[in-house]
């Protein structure tokens, strides 16, 4: 059975492969995958606001210790300063103890190389392999080579300095109301504190992490809230998280929800303005609205589509020299700035254009005109090969046909969840709206 999906190992604790002794031995095995005959050979481990988190961090730090590495412990913190820290610090390897969006009863891991960087397939796999193999028995060291453990107490303060190191130092925010919804999750201290140092009046809601009320009912899934809240104080702009902080959604100040699509829309306009955009170009995925990639080919901007998941994003765009892109859902990566998607990054830097341009951000997307898109998950016992049942082959076919051209469907398994992800996007919302519940009707009949 495979471990890592798009974003890591993902799974409810307590049931395989979020358990303890799993963990124990998926800390083993890349401690000694990333283990190294020279240097500390240590590694960051930092995590979300999950009850979870303590047990796993335990079971990681036990695994990876006993192997000879050393560890350093920070607590919650964004997914993305674990990535800076890793690399500013020369970790050998960086883990993330997160479920990111899901929801708490749900936990996972991220592990990411000395460089930032997530783990390449090859790593991924060689830890996959040692995990999975009942007769593989590693050599234990004795004595003075057991790993020690240690905390880093300044993580948070670190990362901070550096979010606010991207902006001109000249920047203050005085005067911007801003409401920020952080999802009872890794932000929760770092986006708030961050805004108010730099001036603004910070309206923080969602910063009151309970091990339990993560991702409840708040932050980016949930951003109707924000919405709310932004009319209800009469505020310039809302920001939204998910609970590891690496994507950002916006309300603007009438409480209109941007997407990751504007958002990047916006960013990449400024970016090449100033010729800091690669190649002129932007890489998404798939699922990115064709509004957006019509809005950035009427301004000599190309769009460059990868398979969904940030990863891809990130690989296709070290592949071919481009920096900047990201995905709907609002993971947005700047290699300018960091190695993956960066929530208070990608708020500060909207902020930013918002104030040098005198701009809100209801003018600044003002011409940008997204198609109506419909997004179902539907909940399977039984994931199959969508290509493999001609049921669903034959009914998306059938819907493609309806929409002539004018649209698009896209039917795809979740890399993280037990769920088929349908996405149908065309001109007429209660034309998409009935072909996305007759494909997700007939994934239904198919696959429970």
């Amino acid at each position: 059975m495979k471990l890592f999906g798009t974003d890591g190992i993902r799974g409810t604790v307590n049931q395989y492969p979020i358990t303890a002794e799993m963990v124990v031995k998926i800390g083993m095995a890349a401690g000694i995958a990333l283990h190294k005959n020279y240097g500390k050979n240590m590694i960051l481990i930092g995590k979300d606001t999950r009850i979870s988190g303590y047990m796993l961090e335990c079971a990681l730090t036990s695994g990876l210790c006993s192997v000879g590495m050393n560890v350093t412990l920070v607590g919650p913190i964004p997914t993305p300063g674990i990535a800076f820290l890793t690399k500013t610090l020369r970790f050998d390897a960086g883990i993330v103890i997160s479920a990111s969006h899901n929801p708490y009863q749900d936990n996972g891991i991220k592990i990411f190389d000395n460089t930032g960087f997530k783990l390449p397939d090859a790593k991924e796999t060689e830890i996959e392999s040692m995990v999975l193999d009942s007769t593989c028995d590693c050599k234990l060291p004795a004595g003075g080579l057991i790993g020690k453990a240690f905390r880093l107490e300044d993580a948070t303060g670190r990362y901070i300095e550096y979010v606010k190191s991207t902006i001109p130092k000249t920047l203050m925010l005085d005067g911007l109301k801003v409401v920020i919804d952080s999802a009872h999750g890794a932000a929760y201290k770092v986006t708030p504190t961050l805004l108010d140092e730099l001036g603004a009046s910070v309206i923080s809601v969602g910063d009151e992490p309970d091990g339990k009320n993560i991702n409840a009912q708040c932050g980016a899934l949930c951003i109707e809230n924000l919405s709310a809240l932004v009319k209800k104080h009469g505020a310039h702009v809302g920001i939204a998280h998910d609970g590891d902080a690496d994507r950002t959604l916006f309300c603007d100040e009438h409480g209109r929800v941007i997407d990751g699509d504007m958002l990047m829309a916006v960013w990449a306009m400024d970016l090449a303005k100033e010729g800091r955009l690669a190649k002129n170009t932007v890489v998404s995925t798939v699922m990115s609205n064709l509004g957006f990639e019509h809005y950035l080919a009427r301004n000599g901007i190309s769009l460059i589509r990868t398979k969904v998941g940030d990863r891809y994003v990130v690989e296709n765009m070290l592949a071919n020299g481009y920096n900047f892109g990201g995905e709907q859902s609002g993971h947005i990566v700047s290699l300018q700035h960091n190695t993956t998607g960066d929530g208070p990054i990608s708020a500060i830097q909207i902020l930013n254009i918002m104030t040098k341009t005198g701009k809100t951000l209801a003018e600044l997307t003002a011409d940008i005109t997204l198609y109506p898109q419909v997004l179902k998950n539907v909940k399977v016992t039984r994931r199959i090969a969508i290509e493999s049942c001609p049921e669903i082959m034959r009914c998306i076919k059938d819907c493609e046909s309806e929409l002539s051209g004018s649209g698009r469907v896209l039917v795809r398994p979740s890399g993280t969840e037990p769920k088929i992800r349908i996405m149908v996007e065309g001109t007429d919302d209660g034309q998409i709206n009935t072909i996305a519940d007759n494909i997700a009707t007939t994934i239904v009949d198919c696959m429970s």
